[in-house]
């Protein structure tokens, strides 16, 4: 029996659908509930919009930033901030981890150290920075690469660390130079490590930017954050706190996207 060109297209889009797995489903099911719960927390208590704004007065309030072009300029200036952290506390955390993992010397001397600075909160650093190099972006930047320097710093000397010593004396056997043996098997045997250090250093950073914005600046979400406050726009505020939750997670899906391009190695 003959299937007509429409039989045919229904039978490829039924096929289509249940490729498509059930878990894609869960995060706009999850937003929309999510949204849901949120318009019944205020109609039941009956929250004025300077305690709690409805979503609707939220998106009205992030299409008006939009239109003006406030939300824009300011999410530019904590991105610079953002990325500039991440990549320098990245370096800085690369140089020094790949030393410690080397010289077992240099790990006992520093790390007590390096552990120590970690028990001060970043929220007591943060204003003698701004003191120290003013409200611009330098500030903020340190301030970044700070928080992003320890766990970061971990994962690097975890990973190069968990370089199997028999891969080791093999390419010791094969007479390779200090270079050979990091790029052609300590990087890729402890990347993936590497790379899980990154993830959490992608949204460590934008705390870091924000952290920095809050003790001093006149531009940036933190600032934004801090007019909402000020001027009892919650709405504002709520529309700087998704920004900055949109652009965390699109740090994180980028890391994630390099990991799958740099470990295709590894297969499913």
């Amino acid at each position: 029996m003959d299937i007509t060109q429409s039989q045919k297209f229904g039978l490829a889009a039924r096929r289509t659908a249940r490729k498509v797995p059930a878990h894609v489903y869960l995060v706009p099911l999850s937003l929309v509930l999510a949204i849901g719960l949120w318009y019944l927390i205020v109609f039941l208590a009956d929250f004025p919009a300077f305690i709690l704004p409805t979503p609707d007065q939220v998106w009205a309030r992030m299409y008006t930033s939009l239109l003006d072009g406030s939300l824009i300029r300011h999410s530019l200036v904590t991105l610079s901030e953002v990325l500039a952290g991440l990549a320098l506390g990245v370096l800085l955390a690369t140089v020094l981890g790949y030393l410690l993992a080397k010289s077992e010397y240099l790990d006992r001397l520093l790390s007590p150290y390096i552990v120590a600075s970690q028990s001060v909160p970043i929220v007591a650093i943060a204003p003698l920075l701004v003191i120290w190099f003013g409200p611009g972006l330098l500030s903020k930047v340190l301030i970044g690469a700070l928080i992003v320097f320890f766990p970061v710093l971990v994962n690097i000397v975890v990973g190069l660390r968990s370089v199997s010593p028999d891969l080791r004396d093999l390419m010791r056997s094969l007479q390779a130079t200090r270079w050979q043996m990091l790029h052609m098997l300590e990087i890729p045997a402890a990347l993936p490590v590497l790379l899980g250090g990154l993830r959490i250093g992608a949204t460590l950073s934008v705390i870091g930017a924000v952290v920095g914005e809050y003790v001093g600046a006149d531009r940036g979400l933190g600032f934004l954050i801090n007019v909402g406050r000020g001027q009892y726009d919650t709405a504002l505020v709520f529309v700087a706190v998704f920004t900055l939750v949109l652009m965390a997670l699109s740090l994180y899906t980028a890391v994630l996207w390099l990991e799958n391009r740099l470990l295709v190695w590894r297969g499913e």
